[in-house]
């Protein structure tokens, strides 16, 4: 319910002109991460119910719950930088901290959903091993001639650097991960996990989505708070959510 709350909230004020003041505009895009927040708590009690680290699903699922509550502690601090501290927000801050662990959370959950589905198994034929080597490379090529064909690199600023390769090439590895992850275990998939891979690569899309319109708004000068890239990055959280919920229903359905 609150999820649903939340997006339709993100409808009204994702398209307000941005030359208009909104406080609601605003408001939204300080608290729409509560639903990562909400997500990441869930996912570690299901991650818990499957047997947390011990088990190859269990810590897909701790992974993917990380990946949520950093995107939280990102938010949060930009947040506080711009609601509470009123002061202009720094790139990189403390918050990029979080948003950027989600990057190595994502692909090692992804890495581990693929394994507990077969991926192993697909990568001894030799279909499998081209799609293992095609999909990160035209991932990664794509990111590039989109993100940093023209990238001016500046070595007096390293960290900035770093962050501006680092978050889009970052995405790209992570989604390649989870759609080698589908594909190489397609066949050992039953329609329920299937479902839930793609569930996974959903989120993580709609976050490389809301990373590109982010740069492409900042490129153009047309960003503002609570824009189109805020409720690409809520649809994320919540399908990540839901899938974090099914891992709950497949398990309970074994049991009964």
């Amino acid at each position: 319910m609150m999820a649903v709350s939340f997006g339709l909230w993100g409808l009204t004020t994702a398209f307000i002109r941005p030359e208009v003041e909104s406080a609601s505009r605003n408001l939204f895009s300080y608290t729409y991460g509560l639903i990562a927040l909400w997500g990441g708590v869930v996912g570690l009690w299901v991650s818990r119910k499957w047997g947390g680290y011990k088990s190859v699903v269990g810590r897909a699922i701790l992974m993917f719950s990380l990946g949520l509550l950093a995107q939280e502690f990102g938010q949060a601090t930009y947040s506080i930088y711009d609601a509470f501290l009123n002061v202009e927000i720094p790139y990189p801050s403390i918050g990029d901290v979080g948003w950027f662990l989600t990057i190595p959370f994502y692909f090692y959950g992804a890495w581990l959903l693929g394994k507990a589905s077969g991926t192993k198994i697909s990568l001894k034929t030799l279909g499998g091993k081209l799609l293992a080597f095609l999909v990160p490379v035209a991932m990664l090529a794509v990111t590039y001639f989109v993100f940093l064909r023209e990238y001016q690199l500046d070595w007096t600023q390293p960290l900035v650097t770093f962050f501006d390769f680092g978050y889009p090439l970052g995405h790209a590895t992570y989604i390649s991960m989870a759609i080698l992850a589908f594909f190489l275990s397609r066949k050992f998939l039953g329609g329920v996990m299937k479902n839930i891979i793609l569930l996974v690569l959903l989120a993580m899309a709609l976050q490389y989505l809301g990373d590109f319109t982010f740069l492409y708004q900042v490129i153009t000068e047309t960003f503002y708070w609570g824009g189109l890239y805020d409720y690409f990055f809520l649809l994320s959280y919540t399908v990540m959510t839901v899938s974090l919920i099914k891992f709950n229903s497949v398990l309970e359905a074994k049991k009964a």
